[in-house]
């Protein structure tokens, strides 16, 4: 069951360009955070009405972190929030990563980043071995705290900046990187090309999608995919990211 709540800002800090690091007080909503959940954030603006969904980075006893880059009015508005303010949330939304038993690959692009962060932390506390591949234009961003997990990370970035020259599906290709379970999250083409990628080498995927989304609580029906369904007439029916993802099995996902 969601919650709104007036949430605490604890920090918020540039950590690199376009993005910050916003850690809010918000103990009613971080009790219930699952890997891979969003939740809304509402602008303090007159001028901003809609809420912003916004990855959870990071669930601790009594704040959620949110890693974000800032792309519009709304997450600008965000990023100059001080210290002690307050700001609505409303939470949890959405569906996290189910988190399986068995060595786990964790693939993220860009602003698809940030949400691993907690799956990796919820799977090495299960005793699972975690390897984690990062993908950036350039630059990069939290593989440090990756690395303090205990995870194994691997780095890609489109003009070799750091670590491997290009995209993540080739880094994974050229190192062999194999595992029992999958998640990731990122852009859809790197979604589409990493799930045919991984099917063909019989690992299962789990894909977070990054549609946009206008309400985030699935009234607008504006973040919709096709998802295979056997018992539709076309053998596939529309999906609501926001309300019945935001993570998807690979398998069952019609990429277009």
């Amino acid at each position: 069951m969601k919650k709104t709540e007036t949430a605490k800002v604890v920090s918020n800090k540039r950590i690199t360009d376009g993005i910050f690091d916003l850690t809010l007080e918000c103990p009613q909503l971080s009790v219930m955070a699952k890997a891979g959940q969003f939740i809304e954030l509402y602008p303090d603006n007159g001028a901003n009405l809609l809420s912003r969904p916004i990855s959870i980075c990071e669930a601790g006893e009594n704040t959620l972190r949110l890693v974000f880059q800032v792309v519009g009015k709304g997450t600008d508005i965000f990023s100059k929030l001080e210290t002690g303010s307050g700001v609505r949330v409303l939470g949890t939304c959405g569906n996290g990563y189910e988190l399986k038993n068995g060595s786990a690959l964790l693939v993220g692009g860009g602003i698809g980043v940030p949400p691993l962060y907690e799956t990796a932390k919820q799977l090495i506390k299960k005793g699972i071995d975690v390897t984690v591949v990062l993908g950036f234009r350039s630059g990069c961003f939290l593989n440090d705290e990756f690395e303090k997990l205990g995870a194994k990370v691997y780095i890609a970035t489109d003009d070799g900046s750091v670590g491997f020259k290009g995209n993540v599906v080739d880094l994974i290709k050229a190192k062999g990187l194999k595992a029992d379970n999958v998640y990731s999250c990122g852009p859809k083409i790197m979604l589409k090309f990493l799930a045919l990628y991984c099917e063909e080498q019989g690992m299962d995927v789990q894909v977070s999608m990054e549609e946009r989304m206008a309400c985030g609580i699935g009234a607008c029906v504006g973040c919709v995919v096709k998802i295979k369904d056997e018992a539709a007439e076309d053998g596939w029916t529309y999906k609501k990211v926001c309300k019945d993802g935001p993570v998807f099995d690979s398998k069952a996902v019609i990429w277009e």
